[in-house]
């Protein structure tokens, strides 16, 4: 992705102000890392008539499948092969506007300690943009740019030029021109209107993008005539979010009419005096529920079978009542990320004794597991492709065979209560599938009928009367029938 940043000046106002401007040196050819590749900010001119700033964003593709939300298992049949096949690397798009956002952090908020007055003044300005993802063609990039102040050419790039009946495609050639913005505000429309001419963003978007949005957007959003499309792209349609971004539109549009303050437009009802209790987080929900289950099941020294990055160990080391903890996980990063999280290197010995960090898979049987009160499966069987299921079951129902052993798995059916989440697509890339109530509970009935368990079920979460709880929880507890035949099996 490229982008270039063009001014002109005189010998007294010289045009390498810029790099001032900028945070970044004329002289210097400069690289930063960003979560999905390297930013490179060089000038290809820089003299005191003409300055040009050019940042090029190199996408690591593998990067960005793997950061990125991706589609996973459930999605449309090339999903595998579009993650990697696709314009990401090479057309302007949310990518390119968190680069900026990130490299020129401090021009987008218009502070320069160096050249104070420069940053607060207008600029001749030039932007060019060799693609850029239009959905909406030509006319809708006018209609963005042109009431804020650009003189806008965006010429349509055909789909091949050797071939000129094929027509265009959705992609133009930007040039911006304005002499009456200065460099804060076009950075920040730029933020804004990037990924909404392409109507993609390569994130999840969130609540906390609605202050994101008005914070680009403060000063001209409000008043902007296609204020509506760009609130509903930017957030990616999201209607909640979108109702609450114009909802505070409308706040700062009624304070500017009555020349006074959102705070004071806002006023209707006095400020609470006491915070409003929030929901804890689904994570920790399942957190609690899995340990209930243990704490219900008086087990002593527990194993975490895809502990990952070892939230789970952290609350069991809270409880003195749990003696030995076993994290176990294929991903030595994880576990790497999971020792972090415990500080075992700096851990008292006492406390370092009741905690162990294993790598190891749980397609085979590992002989280290065995004798253990409980073992915990959260959020780990949705991973596993389906033919490998019973190599997973037999290591643990069949040859570690702790007394309890406590499964988390999504519901499937809860999947349309996220309003986030695409119709017909799985909560993380990784999982293999999702299984509604009824195929979970039949998977752990057949389960503990081949190996000797008990099985009840329970709600982690919001337990919805249609579609049931976000998570669903099964607590195997070996039948009396197979302790003592174990017992029997060791005396032997």
């Amino acid at each position: 992705m490229f982008l270039t940043i063009s001014t002109t000046g005189t010998p007294e106002r010289p045009a390498t102000d810029l790099g001032f401007l900028l945070h970044k040196h004329p002289d210097k050819a400069q690289a930063f890392s960003t979560s999905y590749g390297t930013a490179h900010v060089l000038y290809p001119e820089a003299d005191a008539r003409r300055c040009t700033a050019a940042l090029l964003l190199e996408v690591d593709a593998v990067a960005l499948v793997r950061r990125g939300k991706g589609k996973g298992r459930g999605g449309a049949p090339d999903a595998a092969l579009a993650q990697y096949v696709n314009d990401r690397p090479y057309a302007a798009s949310s990518l390119l506007a968190v680069a900026l956002s990130s490299v020129f952090s401090s021009a987008m908020r218009g502070v320069c300690r160096a050249r104070p007055e420069r940053a607060a003044e207008p600029l001749p300005l030039r932007i060019e943009i060799p693609a850029l993802p239009a959905r909406g063609g030509p006319g809708l990039v006018r209609r963005l740019f042109e009431p804020l102040g650009w003189t806008v050419t965006a010429e349509p790039v055909p789909l091949d030029t050797e071939f000129p009946q094929w027509g265009d495609s959705r992609y133009v050639r930007l040039v911006l021109a304005s002499a009456g913005l200065t460099l804060a505000q076009a950075l920040r429309h730029l933020y804004v209107l990037l990924p909404v001419l392409d109507d993609a963003k390569h994130y999840w978007v969130s609540s906390d993008e609605v202050d994101k949005l008005l914070r680009a957007g403060d000063g001209w959003l409000a008043d902007h005539p296609e204020h509506k499309l760009i609130t509903a792209r930017y957030l990616s349609r999201r209607w909640s979010l979108t109702r609450q971004a114009m909802e505070r539109l409308e706040l700062v549009r009624l304070a500017e009419a009555d020349d006074s303050e959102v705070e004071e437009i806002d006023n209707a009802v006095e400020a609470e005096t006491e915070a409003e209790e929030k929901p804890a987080p689904l994570a920790v929900q399942r957190r609690e529920a899995i340990l209930a289950a243990l704490k219900r099941s008086g087990a002593a020294r527990v194993l975490d079978l895809g502990c990952g990055q070892g939230q789970l160990v952290q609350e069991m080391l809270k409880d003195p009542a749990f003696t030995e903890i076993v994290g176990v996980d294929v991903s030595m990063r994880a576990l790497t990320i999971a020792s972090r999280r415990l500080k075992l290197d700096r851990m008292g010995e006492r406390q370092a004794s009741r905690v162990t960090l294993l790598q190891g898979s749980l397609a085979y049987t590992d002989s280290r597991l065995g004798g253990y009160d409980a073992a915990v499966l959260s959020e780990v069987i949705e991973h596993v492709d389906p033919p490998r299921l019973p190599a997973l079951e037999y290591a643990v129902f069949g040859a570690a065979r702790p007394r309890t052993v406590v499964v988390t798995t999504p519901n499937v059916e809860y999947n349309v209560r996220w309003e986030s989440l695409p119709a017909g697509h799985v909560r993380h890339g990784d999982h293999r599938f999702e299984w509604t109530r009824e195929e979970f509970r039949a998977w752990a009935r057949d389960v503990a009928a081949r190996h000797g368990y008990d099985v009840e079920f329970g709600p982690v979460g919001p337990d919805d009367p249609e579609v049931g709880p976000p998570t669903q929880m099964a607590v195997f507890v070996m039948n009396t029938a197979a302790a003592t035949t174990g017992k029997e099996a060791k005396a032997a």
